[in-house]
């Protein structure tokens, strides 16, 4: 009996959210994308009462999860309004780096130049490797101030530190599948997709292609056993994915992300 009341709480569902859809359009000033958003979602979402030994027995080295409502980053959101950042970050130079698997090219722009300019919706035709994204490669004395606002999400796995990466990419783009140490990811405007398999599940895919041509060419040839977790995320959502979890991304807005790596 004392064995089943210990294993109870591991086996009762948590309080889980209904996906829904995102709010339209993305607001903070960024462009509204073209690409549906797909209902379906395979990743759990959990909410706040989800506790921190829940998650590490559940989710952080097994399988991810999106958590609802543990933050708040209201403020964090105010200041990445298209106008807000453009203020503050215009004449910043920013790198970029291209939307394929490995990301060799980087080429450096003004920031200004970046939104006014590259932020554009994600050609069909284009390669990842020809396609520029901002993403991961910030200036932390220039941008530091900034991230002091995030309120990463309140779990850690022992023994890691956490890093910033801060992202504005356009409606289409993403990151084909790759993979890499955990972490967390919050959409502070727009709407992002994700693609996921377990690490032992290698992924069909070209790195030089971008997530877009793989969800209109390979995706729709995969039987149902093939398929992968996948689910789009929200403002104030934030998607966790465990150490070394393959995993590709779609941005059906133009959209403002930031990830918490834990390395």
């Amino acid at each position: 009996m004392w064995a089943a009341r210990r294993l109870l709480p591991l086996l009762l569902p948590l309080a889980w959210a209904r996906p829904a859809a995102c709010p339209d359009p993305p607001g903070g000033g960024w462009q509204e994308g073209t690409v549906p958003e797909e209902q379906r979602c395979t990743v759990e979402r959990a909410d706040a009462s989800l506790t921190y030994p829940l998650f590490l027995q559940r989710f952080a080295f097994s399988r991810p999860v999106i958590l609802q409502g543990l933050t708040d980053n209201s403020a964090f959101r105010a200041l990445c309004t298209r106008e807000k950042l453009l203020a503050a970050f215009g004449s910043s130079p920013v790198r970029l780096s291209t939307a394929n698997t490995y990301s060799y090219r980087k080429v450096d722009v003004p920031f200004t130049d970046y939104v006014e300019q590259l932020l554009e919706p994600q050609d069909p035709g284009r390669l990842g490797s020809d396609t520029l994204y901002f993403f991961g490669d910030n200036n932390l004395t220039e941008w530091g101030p900034l991230f002091q606002q995030y309120v990463p999400p309140p779990f850690r796995i022992p023994g890691t530190s956490l890093a910033y990466s801060f992202g504005i990419a356009g409606s289409g783009s993403g990151v084909p599948f790759h993979w890499h140490g955990p972490g967390f990811s919050e959409v502070i405007f727009g709407r992002k997709r994700w693609f996921l398999y377990p690490p032992e599940k290698t992924p069909h895919f070209h790195p030089n292609e971008t997530t877009l041509a793989w969800l209109h060419h390979t995706y729709p040839t995969l039987p149902p056993a093939e398929r992968p977790l996948e689910c789009t995320i929200c403002p104030g959502e934030v998607l966790y994915f465990p150490d070394r979890w393959w995993h590709a991304t779609l941005n059906l807005d133009t959209s403002v992300f930031i990830s918490t790596f834990l390395g």
